[in-house]
């Protein structure tokens, strides 16, 4: 297993780790085969969503946002229910396939972390499942 961290800016925020993704593919020379990426947190997850315009992201914050306030009647003593809740909806892990050594996204995708208690150092577990051999 290999571990990345990645470090959030702001309390809320679609982090896009695509290209961090794709040049820990060219280090290890994974070729084909499929990266498994697990978020061991509570209070963020993963999702692969519209990379291209960045008012996507922001629209789904803001949806998020809406529909887990950041202040409701929540009893959890910490004050980041919100964040439990948007890091269910997000999930915490993503399956995704490598052909040739490449990410197999589509034309408008890309791999976000998705903070919901930033900002925070955060660390996503990586393993590799390799391909049937030809």
């Amino acid at each position: 297993m290999y571990k990345l961290e990645i470090h959030t800016g702001t309390r809320c925020e679609m982090c896009d780790i695509t290209a961090r993704l794709r040049a820990f593919l060219t280090e290890k020379g994974w070729r084909s085969g499929a990266l498994t990426l697990f978020c061991p947190h509570t209070t963020c997850g993963l999702t692969v969503n519209e990379g291209v315009d960045p008012d996507v992201a922001r629209d789904m914050l803001a949806f998020f946002s809406q529909l887990a306030p950041r202040h409701d009647d929540y009893r959890h003593a910490e004050g980041n229910s919100d964040a439990h809740i948007k890091a269910t909806l997000h999930g915490p892990s993503l399956l995704l396939l490598v052909e040739e050594g490449q990410l197999m996204l589509g034309s408008w995708q890309s791999v976000y972390l998705c903070e919901g208690d930033g900002p925070r150092c955060r660390e996503l577990w990586l393993q590799w499942l390799p391909g049937a051999a030809n």
